[in-house]
């Protein structure tokens, strides 16, 4: 099973959070687990290329 890294906190009575390798692309939840279930669906858009141009973060070994 693949795994992705996630940013998440609680702001009122909703979860927000993010996929690390696309931090521009937040989504919400009323729970903690329908915040995940909308991370799967969201990660599932971003990488079958429904959403056009997106961004990524990626890392670069400069020494």
């Amino acid at each position: 099973m693949e795994t992705k890294k996630f940013s998440y906190w609680q702001d009122g009575d909703m979860w927000l959070g993010y996929l690390e390798e696309y931090p521009d692309y937040i989504t919400q939840g009323v729970t903690l687990n329908e915040l995940k279930e909308h991370l799967k669906d969201l990660y599932k858009e971003l990488t079958s290329g429904a959403i056009p141009c997106v961004r990524k973060i990626a890392e670069l070994e400069v020494a």
